[in-house]
């Protein structure tokens, strides 16, 4: 179909036609006479023309083409120049696009290029958080310590382990490393132990329920008041039996006093409390409470539960001030619940302890304290409190269940000084020599 550009061109040659036209309908008229055989003879290829006679004419079909021919010559030869003049319009255009596509390709070379082939080097300096979980090999302990970026060489660490003999005293839990960190320096700290003070709870022996939330508080960040009201043995009765002896309701004496390590754990009341229940379970696991009771009333008379048992536990804790003395204060408080108190001929069994009352009033306690009318008075009450009064440590249950074969009815103690006395007598003598300070001269 012709475009806009060819219709001038297709009028110019339509007038060319006509013109060709009327030339070629005079010529028909003038041979429209038929020829005698001379002429067509004179006209036909084999014939030669006759002399004076004119060049043979075109017909008019052969001119039409012709001018068809030449009018199609001329268009194209126009678009040629018109494509030319357009090429050299757009090549500065086409020019500047390409530079900036050359421009480019060098900028992303220079931007990916270099992380293609950049070696991932591991972070150094670092500090990480690793759990190390129970009972992992050294393989495994290795690969993880590899994964997060504390070592790069297991083998340097295989070989530091051997060096350090520490194949059997590495210790699981959670610790912060430094990534990058000499072998000896890794191994060495988990022979220490775990050191992530943000998942660790220190909890001393001979805590209260009260302390021991306090510190959970403190170090873990679990509310107070939340541990406490957690703190029920009716929560957690059916999974440990032994609670079902207890009074109020209460947990003190089984929240086991530890240094914890509760990375990688969910951390909340329930957790913290069944962690220590567990460890109580598995301070006492080798000691036989059944035993214990047997010889308490060969020697003492004395039928004794193991919730009592745990009850003089906590009291022998927080009277003794070292393992030694434990069996012996063990051995005054069986005396005066099974013996005739010395002078009298009968059972006197008032403990005596102000330890009782130092649990009611949370501090030292006076003279009037202790004869207040407190279940927790072991001056005006008699026998064991109504619940333990801390949680004991596994060297106070054992003295409790074990104690020494002694005479003595009271004791005196001090962190520098002590007596263990068999009448009230020898008793009232030991507490002079202390406060007037004679004993220093001894």
């Amino acid at each position: 179909m012709p475009t806009s550009q060819d219709k001038p061109q297709g009028r110019r040659a339509a007038h060319f036609s006509s013109s060709s036209s009327d030339d070629a309908q005079a010529r028909s008229r003038r041979t429209a006479t038929p020829r005698s055989a001379t002429d067509r003879q004179a006209s036909s290829p084999s014939g030669r023309v006759a002399q004076g006679a004119t060049a043979p004419q075109m017909s008019e079909r052969t001119a039409r083409a012709t001018k068809r021919a030449a009018a199609a010559h001329k268009r194209r030869s126009q678009g040629s120049k018109k494509r030319k003049s357009a090429n050299s319009h757009t090549s500065p255009f086409i020019a500047l696009l390409a530079v900036i596509a050359v421009l480019a390709a060098v900028g992303v070379g220079f931007l990916v290029v270099p992380h293609l082939f950049q070696r991932n080097e591991p972070p150094v300096g670092e500090q990480v958080i690793v759990t190390i979980p129970d009972g992992a090999s050294g393989s495994q302990i290795a690969a993880i310590l590899v994964e997060n970026h504390v070592i790069f060489d297991e083998q340097a660490f295989y070989q530091e382990i051997q060096k350090q003999n520490a194949d059997a005293t590495m210790k699981s839990g959670t610790y912060q490393f430094i990534t990058g960190a000499t072998p000896s320096e890794v191994v060495r700290q988990l022979v220490e132990g775990p050191n992530a003070k943000e998942y660790q709870l220190k909890l001393a022996e001979g805590l209260t329920v009260k302390q021991t939330a306090a510190a959970v508080e403190e170090q873990l960040g679990i509310p107070a008041d939340d541990f406490i009201a957690q703190a029920k043995a009716s929560n957690y009765v059916d999974d440990y039996p032994f609670l079902s002896e207890v009074s109020d309701d209460s947990l003190e004496g089984y929240l086991f006093g530890k240094t914890y390590d509760f990375g990688g754990t969910d951390m909340t009341a329930d957790t913290v409390i069944r962690t220590l229940l567990n460890q109580y379970v598995s301070e006492v696991s080798t000691l036989d409470f059944e035993a214990a009771r047997t010889k308490i009333k060969d020697t003492y008379k004395i039928d004794i539960s193991d919730y009592a048992l745990i009850k003089l536990a906590s009291i022998i804790e927080k009277e003794a001030l070292t393992d030694e003395q434990r069996p012996l204060v063990a051995s005054v408080f069986y005396n005066r619940l099974g013996r005739p108190f010395p002078g009298m001929g009968y059972v006197w069994p008032y403990l005596q302890s102000d330890a009782t009352m130092m649990y009611v009033v949370d501090g030292e306690v006076t003279q009037a304290d202790n004869q207040t009318d407190s279940p927790y008075s072991t001056y005006t009450n008699q026998n064991l409190p109504p619940t333990p009064i801390c949680s004991p440590s596994v060297q106070s249950i054992q003295a409790a269940l074990d104690p020494a074969s002694t005479d003595y009815f009271f004791f005196y103690i001090k962190p520098d000084y002590e007596a263990f006395s068999e009448t009230n007598e020898e008793h009232s003598q030991a507490t002079y020599l202390y406060e007037s300070g004679q004993y220093l001269n001894e």
